[in-house]
């Protein structure tokens, strides 16, 4: 090690560091001549020794490698400054603590002002890295005077010192449009480097700052001009950068498809190309494909369809129905296409122009159904099931254009058990439609389906969906028609777009592995360690807000909370609300029960209620399974089963929250007899909703039982509906059902309808009713005051809705006694100007939050109206909260 040869003391080194972790006692006799070392005379062995230093990762010895490392930073030579950088962040990766309480941070962020800019790229390299692993850390504490200095290194250091600068300025946040200018002007030279890397660094940097920039400005123009030719030359690369490329463009060109709108022909296929690029090529044909260039395209494609790559000429095929339903104006050219590759009768071309033509049909009604007979032609030929449903699909919708309808569709019948479920629900769905439109035919062919799917099926979806349609067809036919043969909405034109705010977080990692994946960091990095969630800079005022929606900045208090009411129909939605009721005690066994229960209102659920022997089990089996379930749900355990089921015997309602009469919600001409009224009640944290039913019939009533529809909040029946005796004649009975907000979530219209399924020993009836929101405001829904300042300030001001209560002569503490009694919490008064001002929050049992600003004119008999603003992160919300507060106040 004291030698003054310099390729020996590489190779010594070069052993001390594989071999210090296995023996590190004997590492420690190095450290006297690594401090040696870093004072030699010579740069190169001074830098040697402070990397080797870095690399040594032994505890025992990080605290005598401060001293030569601190030197080390301050070295007159820049590029012994440059390593010891880098050897800070290998330092903090052994002992954090010991970096920070050394105070070699500063010395890196002093070096970001370094006049060497290989040093001032390594430690942005060095700083960047440490934050990464300390997220919350402001370790790049960037403004314009150190921007400036990056931009300056920028252009002297080497290709990955500029990627490390790049990839920091992404993270900057510009304070305004004419700073972002600035930036993109001093970064745009980078996309002529020769190195890819940079290039995509460069892009990402000009793609995110863009979002600053106004679109009526010259320069943006000139950008999006700047921009095309470097993404073209990354696909003249070898294949495997050519797919990182293409993938990468994928994304630029969803966000901002006028980069590369001219430029259509470089993603024409090679001969040579490998089949991933092929593909990726196709898919960003199609998303480039307009009026103006789709004869082009669609020559392409079809050449492409007569390729020897099975997959990609199913690829192609699929784009031309792709590129029919995009470009309106060539879809009649795409039809013809079409139907000369059916002519070409090679089976996987005809079977994936099928699966396209059906799309067609679907976006298209009633314009291109003169190909049906074609079509018909090659039924036989067609193996795969997504081509046998899409061909049943289509005889089935145009059933009165086919004269033998009938016939192919039995030929599909006659191999039921066979086909897969997706041709067995298509076939089920298409006969019945046969049968509404052609009745007096093929009354055996639909009882034959019927039986089929319901009687010999076990698969749970098709015995459901026929015995909705056995149901539908022999209760009410015009029913049946309008469900069944109801006009579809027309399908939209992209539909594997990406969702606009994972789109935005994607751009900010252009050039990394998301952008390769399209899938966001944290959903591949294991541990959240170095994960942080990116988004753009919020959009210049004059640029449209439609391309891309504003992500709402995350705030201390958006962690916890769903800031969406899932879309009718969202199966993340129906997921969302699980584990977000209070926390319960009882057997698991008794959930699912329950929640099967509770799930779907028309989807089979049903057949335990009817129990009709035609179709399923008597209804004890309901009954029984949601028995089990109140200890569970219901209200408090402690006061035994018989209060769950009558909570109105001797509970008061404790907190006093407002209770609206009761109201008729089922009028008695309209169910055979049966009177329902009631209204919604919450007591100390549990929701009932207090029946009153009515048998105005002259036969007895029994079996009764109930079920919601999933609706917006979950709500579900805690326990079964318990009607103890026979209801007779002219007889009334009080009750209470304890609800849960465990059920299935599906956004309703409006937000507060719930859907109801009454049974009795006559009928199953439904209705639907509104619940008052104030029931599901919860008890611990008083934020501490720095929240709700924070929270205030995070919610964007979009989000904000103005109300005014009118009528309402109440003083500031009368109205904050009353809200406070229905979970509306006052976390601060003050007075401004003569005007009380109530800052409050409320809680709902899915964990949205709601921010109130009350204000009262105290003492004025002249001003009797209130003003109220709220600000939500589910801004839907608001206008029921609205209502809540009304109907509190007034009441």
């Amino acid at each position: 090690m004291q030698t003054d040869n310099l390729e020996l003391k590489k190779l010594v080194y070069l052993y001390l560091m594989n071999y210090a972790k296995s023996q590190p006692d004997m590492a420690i006799m190095a450290v006297n001549t690594f401090v040696k070392d870093c004072e030699d005379p010579n740069p190169l062995i001074r830098a040697l020794a402070v990397r080797t230093m870095g690399c040594i990762r032994v505890d025992k010895i990080t605290e005598y490698l401060c001293e030569p490392l601190r030197k080390c930073l301050k070295d007159e030579d820049p590029y012994v400054r440059k390593t010891a950088a880098v050897c800070v962040a290998k330092l903090h990766d052994i002992n954090a603590q010991l970096v920070e309480d050394q105070g070699f941070l500063d010395t890196l962020k002093d070096l970001i002002s370094d006049s060497n800019p290989m040093v001032v790229a390594n430690a942005v390299a060095a700083l960047s890295e440490i934050a990464e692993s300390h997220p919350s850390s402001n370790l790049l504490d960037l403004n314009p005077q150190s921007i400036n200095k990056l931009l300056t290194a920028l252009n002297e250091c080497t290709e990955w010192g500029q990627i490390f600068i790049l990839d920091c300025l992404a993270n900057y946040m510009p304070k305004d449009d004419r700073e972002a200018q600035s930036i993109c002007e001093r970064v745009t030279p980078r996309l002529s480097h020769a190195n890819s890397a940079v290039v995509l660094s460069a892009v990402k940097v000009l793609m995110k700052f863009m979002e600053m920039l106004s679109k009526d400005l010259d320069y943006y123009g000139t950008l999006l001009k700047k921009l095309a030719p470097p993404l073209v030359t990354l696909l003249s690369a070898e294949p495997e950068l050519q797919y990182v490329a293409l993938r990468n463009i994928n994304l630029i060109v969803q966000k901002r498809p006028e980069i590369l709108k001219h430029e259509m022909k470089v993603f024409f296929v090679k001969y040579n190309d490998p089949i991933y690029v092929k593909l990726e090529k196709l898919d960003i044909m199609i998303r480039l494909a307009s009026q103006a260039n789709i004869a082009q395209v669609l020559a392409e494609l079809k050449e492409y369809a007569t390729e020897v790559d099975v997959d990609f000429v199913r690829k192609a095929v699929r784009a031309i129905g792709r590129c029919a339903i995009k470009v309106e104006q060539s879809a009649e050219r795409c039809v013809s296409t079409l139907l000369d590759l059916i002519q070409t009768k090679v089976n996987y071309v005809v079977q994936e122009a099928i699966v396209v033509i059906k799309d067609i049909f679907r976006k298209y009604p009633n314009k291109y159904e003169s190909v049906i007979a074609t079509l018909c032609e090659n039924l036989d030929s067609l193996d795969e099931p997504e081509a046998r449903a899409a061909m049943i699909w289509i005889v089935g919708e145009y059933a009165e254009r086919i004269d033998n309808a009938d016939e192919l569709l039995e030929s599909f019948l006659e191999g039921f058990h066979d086909e897969s479920t997706q041709v067995q629900l298509q076939l089920l769905t298409a006969i019945v439609k046969l049968f509404l439109k052609k009745p007096t035919e093929t009354q055996e062919l639909v009882q034959q389906v019927l039986s089929l799917a319901t009687q010999d099926s076990d698969n749970p979806d098709l015995r459901d969906r026929g015995y909705i349609y056995w149901r539908l067809l022999s209760t009410d036919p015009v029913a049946a028609k309008e469900v069944v043969l109801a006009e579809k909405p027309l399908i939209s034109e992209e539909t594997d777009l990406i969702e606009p705010t994972l789109l935005d977080e994607l751009i900010c990692y252009i050039g990394t592995l998301a952008s390769v994946y399209h899938k966001p960091p944290s959903a591949f990095v294991e541990g959240g360690r170095g994960v942080v969630h990116k988004s753009l800079p919020p959009r210049t005022a004059s640029s449209e807000s439609t391309e891309s929606p504003e992500t709402a900045p995350t705030g201390a208090a958006s962690g916890d909370q769903p800031d969406v009411i899932p879309a009718q129909g969202d199966l993340l939605g129906d997921l969302l609300n699980l584990d977000l009721g209070p926390p319960v005690s009882g057997p698991p066994l008794a959930a699912s029960s329950v929640q099967m229960g509770a799930v779907d209102l028309l989807g089979g659920g049903l057949d335990s209620l009817i129990g009709d022997t035609n179709f399923g089990a008597p209804p004890a089996t309901v009954t029984a399974a949601a028995a089990a379930a109140p200890a569970r749900l219901g209200a408090p355990i402690s006061s035994g089963l018989s209060d769950l089921f009558d909570l109105t015997s001797g509970v008061g309602t404790l907190s006093g929250s407002y209770v609206a009469p009761k109201a008729v919600w089922l009028p008695a001409m309209k169910a055979k007899g049966l009177e329902i009224s009631g209204t919604f009640t919450r007591q100390v944290g549990s929701i009932s909703m207090d029946l009153q039913l009515t048998n105005k019939a002259l036969q007895v009533m029994t079996d009764f039982a109930i079920q919601f529809n999933r609706n917006s909040f979950g709500l579900a029946p805690a326990a079964p509906l318990q009607v103890h005796a026979p209801l007779s004649p002219n007889q009334t009975v009080e009750l209470s059902l304890p609800l849960s907000t465990v059920g299935s979530v599906m956004k309703m219209e409006p937000l507060n309808n719930l859907q109801v399924a009454v049974k009795n020993n006559i009928d199953v009836f439904y209705f639907s009713t509104l619940y008052p929101l104030h029931v599901l405001f919860v008890e611990d829904g008083k934020m501490d005051r720095q929240m709700f300042l924070a929270t205030w300030k995070d919610i964007p001001n979009e989000n904000e809705a103005q109300f005014q209560i009118r009528d309402c002569p109440l003083n500031t503490e009368a109205a904050s006694n009353k809200l406070q009694s229905s979970n509306i919490f006052t976390v601060a008064k003050r007075n401004v100007e003569g005007q009380d001002m109530l800052y409050q929050s409320l809680k709902l049992t899915n964990g949205i939050w709601v921010l109130a600003e009350l204000r009262i004119q105290p003492g004025n008999p002249n001003f009797t109206d209130l003003e109220l603003s709220l600000k939500c992160r589910a801004p839907e919300v608001s206008q029921h909260v609205y209502q809540a507060y009304e109907t509190i106040l007034k009441n």
